[in-house]
């Protein structure tokens, strides 16, 4: 409809636009999450150093069985180890058990100053192969534009917070025109808002749930969403969200709630 299933990153490289979060994912838990998000055709997975969970994250994609090409995998650096990027990478490369990443993050900045001696050593393991695309998450503004600045690559991703409700226009806005794809993290606002009458009336009119309104909303608005969940209806669920369009008038009542 419109929407294709993956968006190109400035690297060259395609990310699919709906991938599948591992936020407060544990354990078995964990594991059988993944192995069944990929079964139900997520082929992008979202993981970082400080979920705990990359070891996990590396068995459920071994578990479904997949060619490791067919699926990509991001992951992001902590900030207690913005000191030591390489040897951190390697290790959540080790934990995930796979040979290069797809996509690796700066979690958070450390300061109202962007991370240029961080995004250097990025920079160089990009160039070696090791990460395909590198970018960053929670960056401001002002802290995408330093960079941009003074940083030899650009970055390819910025993994923000964005739902109906947290809609931060003006990064979308620049991330759009510097060709930096929008990463959407909670964007069911960690599940607190799908009970919102405004959301379900959208729901209703769709014959849809929430969950799928609030993530069509976000893949309408050009972001890629990166949904979460233990229970297996609901990861599959939740995938079911490229049969159906938002018309503008919906889109711009969701607008309205942020």
């Amino acid at each position: 409809m419109g929407i294709p299933a993956d968006v190109t990153l400035n690297t060259g490289a395609t990310m699919p636009v709906l991938g599948f979060g591992t936020w407060q994912l544990r354990g078995d838990e964990c594991r059988r999450a993944v192995a069944a998000a990929l079964e139900a055709g997520y082929r992008m997975l979202d993981t970082a150093a400080i979920y705990g969970n990359e070891e996990q994250v590396g068995l459920g994609m071994r578990d479904a069985g997949l060619e490791r090409e067919d699926v990509f995998v991001c992951t992001k650096l902590a900030g207690r180890d913005h000191g030591r990027t390489s040897d951190a990478a390697r290790e959540s490369m080790e934990r995930l058990g796979v040979e290069y990443l797809d996509c690796y993050l700066i979690h958070w900045p450390a300061g109202q100053t962007a991370d240029f001696e961080v995004w250097a050593e990025m920079e160089r393991l990009h160039a070696d192969g090791a990460l395909r695309s590198i970018g960053v998450s929670n960056y401001s503004v002002a802290l995408i534009e330093q960079l941009l600045d003074r940083g030899d690559v650009p970055p390819a991703v910025n993994q923000v917070e964005m739902n109906p409700f947290t809609h931060p226009r003006d990064i979308v806005k620049l991330c759009r025109d510097q060709a930096i794809a929008v990463q959407a993290y909670s964007p069911l606002g960690q599940a607190s808002r799908l009970d919102d009458s405004r959301v379900a009336r959208v729901a209703d009119r769709v014959g849809r749930t929430p969950a799928q309104v609030m993530l069509r909303w976000g893949i309408q608005h050009g972001a890629v969403v990166i949904p979460k969940s233990a229970n297996r209806e609901r990861i599959t669920a939740n995938a079911q969200v490229f049969d159906f369009e938002l018309a503008e008038a919906d889109m711009a009542a969701l607008d309205e709630l942020g």
